[in-house]
């Protein structure tokens, strides 16, 4: 590539008065699957900064040679827990250095401020020219202007094109690798436990539950409270033993966490059927034609409860489980049921699936239904360090840090 050829590539903030037909035009051209294989879409409807507007700060860039869009990319910056540590405890106003057996001394979450890149795109016209690097490191020159400390990319294994730019290219190392766990809605109803009771939790009660139980949980987003209380949240739902609630009936989640039962679970519900529409393309007559008779003989026979492929091959909406978390030896099997609540509500909302991502090793992942032939086994989280100072040195180098059971997937940039 010639250095003329480098110097006419501008790269600017978008603009959405002007970069709108520009943008999907590089998205429409980037949406070519590979021959005879299946292939998923996305449709932003419309907005191209979607997966980025409801973090606390994002910007999105454009890629130029002339008039022309040639790339983009999205990034945002928030503040996430990276790690924990024992919190001092405080008796008659002196703080004790030395945590003994009479202290009540408890992990407490460690901050830090972390970007997330995503939407990375480049004209297929255009590549093997240095776009896409340079798209990277000016977004990265935005994060560390914004206090941003470590930036991180989530992409396919075996998307061999994503993981040798960031690794080989842009100094990032492999880092996390969760599971997208990924469940097909019916045409019928899935039956929840009568051994458990479902309780929807206003946003107040579910902050102070994440907060009091999953605050030092890896990648934990200390603004919580937005998260729960945006538009796009449909609900945040408690499992537990039906009968098993001490006063008899919900009184608070301080009553609740003072003495609670046995075993429970949680977990919230992000409408993403309002930000985009996913499309599987490439599949055979047959595999379509199969499909649809699924789906009638289980809308025409609901009461047999018969599996059915959803309807992928047309633009769908999903449900997003988030915030997953529970205790006690029946944890998995509460879980189970909020599945299954969760199922009921994305039949009622016209969803085609119901997705969740968590940590390969997640305890609770026993209870989650899910299709393997949808699902992701393993996806890929990639990781840099952007600064050479540290918001708590107790964690000290977080991407050296061994991975633990669970993650937190934030719903705003999935």
């Amino acid at each position: 590539m010639g250095e003329g050829r480098v110097n006419m590539i501008v790269v600017r903030e978008f603009d959405p008065r002007k970069d709108g037909v520009g943008v999907e035009d590089v998205e429409r051209r980037c949406e070519v699957g590979p021959g005879g294989k299946l292939s998923l879409f996305t449709d932003l409807l419309g907005d191209p900064i979607c997966r980025v507007r409801n973090s606390p700060a994002f910007l999105m860039l454009v890629a130029e040679i002339g008039e022309e869009i040639v790339g983009m990319i999205r990034g945002c910056i928030k503040t996430v827990t990276c790690g924990k540590k024992l919190s001092r405890t405080v008796k008659n106003n002196y703080s004790y250095n030395v945590i003994n057996n009479n202290d009540l001394s408890k992990p407490v979450p460690v901050y830090t401020k972390v970007a997330y890149i995503l939407g990375l795109r480049v004209s297929p016209s255009h590549r093997r020219m240095g776009i896409g690097l340079k798209l990277v490191h000016q977004m990265e020159d935005w994060f560390r202007q914004n206090g941003a400390e470590y930036s991180y990319i989530a992409t396919e294994n075996d998307n061999h094109a994503s993981v040798k730019l960031f690794t080989d290219k842009c100094g990032y190392s492999k880092f996390r690798t969760p599971s997208i766990l990924v469940n097909p809605v019916f045409a019928h109803r899935v039956p929840v436990s009568n051994r458990v009771t479902v309780i929807k939790l206003t946003p107040y009660d579910a902050e102070l539950l994440y907060r009091r139980r999953f605050a030092t949980t890896e990648f934990f987003p200390r603004d919580i409270d937005s998260v729960l209380k945006n538009k796009l949240n449909v609900g945040n739902f408690l499992a537990v033993p039906r009968g098993s609630l001490k006063s008899g009936s919900w009184a608070g989640s301080d009553n609740f966490l003072s003495d609670p039962p046995e075993s429970w679970a949680v977990l919230s519900v992000w409408n993403c059927k309002d930000v985009f529409r996913l499309e599987v393309r490439g599949a055979s007559r047959v595999k379509r034609t199969f499909a649809k008779t699924t789906r009638v003989v289980d809308k025409a026979l609901p009461f047999l409860r018969l599996p059915s492929v959803p309807a992928v091959f047309r633009p769908f909406g999903l449900y997003f489980m988030y915030g997953l978390g529970g205790e006690g030896p029946r944890a998995a099997k509460m879980m189970k049921a909020l599945c299954g609540h969760v199922h009921n509500l994305a039949k009622e909302s016209g969803c085609g699936v119901v997705v969740t991502e968590v940590a390969n090793r997640e305890p609770l992942k026993l209870g989650i239904p899910h299709w393997k032939m949808l699902s992701c086994a393993e996806d890929l989280w990639c990781i840099k360090r952007l600064g050479e100072d540290y918001s708590d040195g107790s964690v000290g180098d977080w991407t050296k840090s061994p991975p633990g059971l669970s993650i937190f997937v934030d719903p705003r940039e999935f």
